[in-house]
């Protein structure tokens, strides 16, 4: 069985119409969850109402789950946390062997762009991929067009967000000014051209990845700490990777890590002159010895 993450909007009952005629021709069960995050007025109303709906069009089982979004890293990531938590204790609950997301090509575009701005690595460019572990992304080849022309063949009423036209939100503005305006001023294609920059970004990252295993790996020394001749020997993209890979292993928060903590942890290795140790997201600390590069929480002697 499949869950569909359905919001009411158009990308999701969309994708819920099509993995109940692909379950049907398959044999397999299709149900849905539907997450009130509870970040505006009448929201429990509008998670009920699409719940209904979903039930409509034969999804089973259908569920509604309020989360408390906590914010940190900003509102935006913090939802997406608070939904993608909740989404995997369903298919937990359920049985489901996969959760299927309305993300779309124009999805992808603005996270590209966004990833660019804030001047993300290759990681980042490379965008949502359609397979990932429990997740599924079916549409991420479609345009946001079609799924509500989807919807208009299928006679469905969908919810419009109201936060997806907030300017207060980095994404909202990239979605309503920032790519009407490349399409304006560069022609059409943009958001075309942005999923294929992600998609290139990502073979290039999956080959970075799979390299900085092997240096990581190389590496490592007994002590649980890093060799920095073999670190200082690899490519800069390959080391980079390895220390933000150590930094996490370490307890640093993924969200709170940035480019500046990892080029203060890379000064340990190249202009390395008897320095105190760092301080990091998550009660972590870097520190060196004349051979070794050490990440670890604090309170933790090397």
């Amino acid at each position: 069985m499949a869950l569909v993450a359905c919001s009411g909007g158009a990308d999701s009952l969309a994708l819920l119409v099509a993995a109940r005629f692909e379950g049907n021709r398959a044999g397999w069960g299709c149900g849905a969850v539907v997450v009130d995050h509870q970040l505006q007025a009448g929201s429990a109303a509008v998670a009920q109402r699409a719940a209904a709906l979903v039930r409509d069009l034969g999804a089973d089982p259908v569920e509604v789950v309020a989360v408390a979004v906590v914010r940190r890293g900003g509102p935006e990531a913090a939802a997406r946390h608070s939904r993608y938590q909740a989404l995997r204790a369903a298919a937990q609950r359920t049985g489901a062997v996969a959760v299927l997301l309305g993300h779309t090509l124009d999805d992808q575009a603005e996270g590209v762009l966004l990833a660019l701005a804030r001047g993300s690595g290759t990681r980042s460019l490379a965008g949502m991929t359609e397979r990932d572990g429990l997740w599924r992304r079916p549409f991420l080849g479609l345009s946001r067009s079609e799924t509500e022309r989807i919807c208009r063949v299928s006679a469905l009423t969908w919810w419009d967000d109201p936060h997806n036209a907030d300017p207060a939100y980095a994404r909202s503005r990239v979605r309503a000014r920032l790519l009407p305006a490349l399409e304006a001023e560069l022609g059409p294609g943009i958001t075309a051209a942005l999923a294929r920059t992600a998609a290139l970004a990502r073979d290039d990252a999956d080959l970075l990845d799979e390299l900085a295993r092997g240096l990581a790996a190389t590496a490592a020394t007994p002590d649980g700490g890093w060799d920095v001749r073999a670190l200082l020997a690899a490519p800069a993209a390959l080391r980079s990777r390895v220390l933000r890979g150590a930094a996490l292993s370490a307890g640093c928060p993924p969200t709170d890590l940035t480019a500046g903590h990892l080029g203060a942890i890379a000064s340990l290795l190249e202009d390395w002159h008897g320095q105190a140790a760092l301080d990091l997201p998550g009660s972590v600390r870097a520190w060196r010895s004349a051979t070794t590069l050490h990440l670890e929480a604090a309170g933790v002697t090397g």
